[in-house]
């Protein structure tokens, strides 16, 4: 369950939850398992893409710079058309048997009935993460953001990839203009790229079986939650 921050002269301020997406509210990587779904919908494409995105992911450590070539490979699409194939995606993806992290959603339900503010925070593109976010009451979508030209078609480019430090620093500006002390605000993640955003706050939790992740939470006292697959449970409205 989801405690009261634990100073009562606080309890009037706004609380934040924020929430990784990837491998910690949904099972898969976003823009992996649309990777997929785009090449399935363009024939001509090269069906070996995907695999190859994954190799790419699994050799480097620079998630920054990984983030950025992924978006490239949408360069010369309109934004309009993307942001209906992320529909379309998310329309079939969210009937999986095993496509969430069950305890995440929990987690979400019990934050909003608790009147707290959930936010997710990701690298993926807001085209896929806009569905899911009506889909679960989300206040706001903290992510990629895709660079296009006057004419509505992507660069191929990006402002910045959501990412490490950027998470952090996304989530800092909301707390700030929510008027929200950190000390009673919450983040979720899976991975060692979500630690800044887990140090933001002062309620972090560790979702899944991150090495790394599972050491600062021994060491810091934070509470760890299993990455149980499930399907989606309407959440409370």
């Amino acid at each position: 369950m989801i405690a009261a921050p634990a100073r009562a002269t606080r309890a009037a301020r706004p609380v934040v939850a924020f929430f990784d997406v990837d491998e910690t509210v949904i099972s898969e990587k976003s823009m992996i398992a649309f990777w997929r779904h785009w090449l399935a919908m363009h024939p001509s494409a090269d069906a070996t893409e995907a695999d190859a995105l994954l190799a790419e992911a699994a050799a480097t450590r620079d998630r920054e710079a990984l983030n950025r070539r992924y978006y490239r490979r949408y360069a010369g699409v309109s934004l309009t058309t993307l942001e209906a194939a992320g529909r379309l995606w998310y329309e079939s993806y969210r009937c999986g048997s095993t496509a969430f992290v069950r305890p995440a959603l929990d987690a979400v339900e019990q934050h909003r009935a608790a009147g707290h503010e959930v936010v997710l925070v990701s690298g993926s593109m807001r085209p896929l993460l806009a569905p899911l976010a009506e889909e679960l009451g989300v206040s706001a979508v903290l992510c990629t953001e895709l660079m296009t030209g006057a004419d509505g078609v992507l660069t191929g480019e990006v402002h910045r990839p959501m990412i490490g430090g950027a998470k952090a620093e996304a989530a800092r500006a909301v707390m700030c203009e929510r008027g929200a002390d950190p000390d009673d605000c919450f983040a979720y993640g899976d991975h060692e790229s979500d630690l800044d955003l887990l140090f933001a706050v002062g309620r972090p939790v560790v979702v899944g079986d991150s090495p790394r992740l599972k050491r600062e939470a021994r060491r810091s006292g934070w509470p760890v939650r299993p990455a149980l697959r499930g399907p989606l449970r309407t959440l409370s409205t």
